[in-house]
């Protein structure tokens, strides 16, 4: 039987993981018109419509689960006969691939990699970002993925608890001063389909707080947020992991007693095919001693 191009089955697998041919573009770093595109030529291919496009984010129709399985499956198992293939020459201990949200790369990952690079000048890392909550996708060997630690797609070690706290520029400082002033400043929105992460409203509910009813500022990702934030557009809902180091040089201001502690925490997961890898092992121990210390 002949298959069609191996990329429409990558393209259908980055589809079904973001929800949306936009998300899986911006993953695989082409357009969204070639995503819909590579779509339409794999259901002409099976000869059955496979995503339900009528809800967002998208959903599988019962064609697509079916193949949903056996793409996932096939795509985990070349990945795993690649390591092996690697392992034969050498190449296996030379790079680990991690992924993460966008906003744990760029403000928590990336500043800290300088001192792995220290340890371990060999070995590369290769950061892979999400909109989402990573997966682990074929060529993944760990996440880093905030949430109740409860997966079963790989070995999980908690990493920190999380704070989270309302941020803004120092140059709103003068008007931003309790969470009573929250009701009327202009807030910084993160919107995407992922539920796990706290939203203003959640916020309002829990400090019960009176809803803003301020026209506020919408963005589809944390980095977005952040230069907005930066640049004193609004008041952000801040992370610590993403926004500590920015508060501590004095670029964003928390507001004082203001904090929230989610139940949930970020966790590395170790799926069973890492453990065997060396340059995986070595950033897992690199970043065992960075949270200990």
């Amino acid at each position: 039987m002949t298959l069609p191009p191996l990329r429409l089955f990558t393209v259908f697998e980055a589809v079904t993981r973001h929800g949306s041919t936009q998300r899986a573009a911006g993953d695989l770093n082409v357009t969204q018109p070639a995503v819909s595109q590579a779509v339409k030529a794999l259901e002409e291919y099976v000869g059955a419509r496979l995503f339900e496009r009528s809800t967002r984010p998208f959903a599988l129709t019962p064609a697509g689960e079916i193949l949903k399985a056996g793409v996932s499956d096939g795509l985990l198992r070349i990945s795993e006969a690649i390591d092996r293939v690697r392992a034969l020459h050498g190449q296996d201990d030379s790079s680990v691939t991690v992924a993460c949200t966008v906003g744990t790369a760029t403000y928590w990952l990336m500043p800290r990699l300088a001192t792995f690079y220290s340890e371990y000048p060999d070995v590369a890392v290769n950061v892979v970002t999400t909109a989402r909550s990573p997966e682990l996708s074929a060529g993944v060997d760990l996440v880093i993925r905030y949430g109740s630690g409860e997966w079963k797609d790989g070995h999980t070690v908690k990493l920190f608890d999380e704070m989270v706290v309302p941020v803004f520029s120092p140059s709103l400082a003068d008007r931003v001063k309790s969470r009573r002033s929250l009701t009327e400043a202009v807030l910084l929105h993160v919107v995407n389909s992922d539920t796990g992460w706290l939203t203003w409203d959640d916020y309002f509910a829990r400090q019960g707080l009176p809803s803003n009813r301020t026209l506020g500022r919408n963005f589809t990702n944390y980095v977005q947020a952040t230069q907005a934030a930066l640049s004193g557009q609004g008041v952000m809902l801040g992370w610590e992991s993403n926004v500590g180091d920015l508060v501590r040089e004095g670029r964003l201001v928390a507001l004082e007693d203001a904090m929230l502690l989610p139940e949930e925490a970020f966790y590395l997961v170790v799926p069973a095919r890492s453990e065997r890898k060396r340059a995986a092992k070595q950033f897992c121990g690199w970043l065992s001693k960075l949270m200990s210390a």
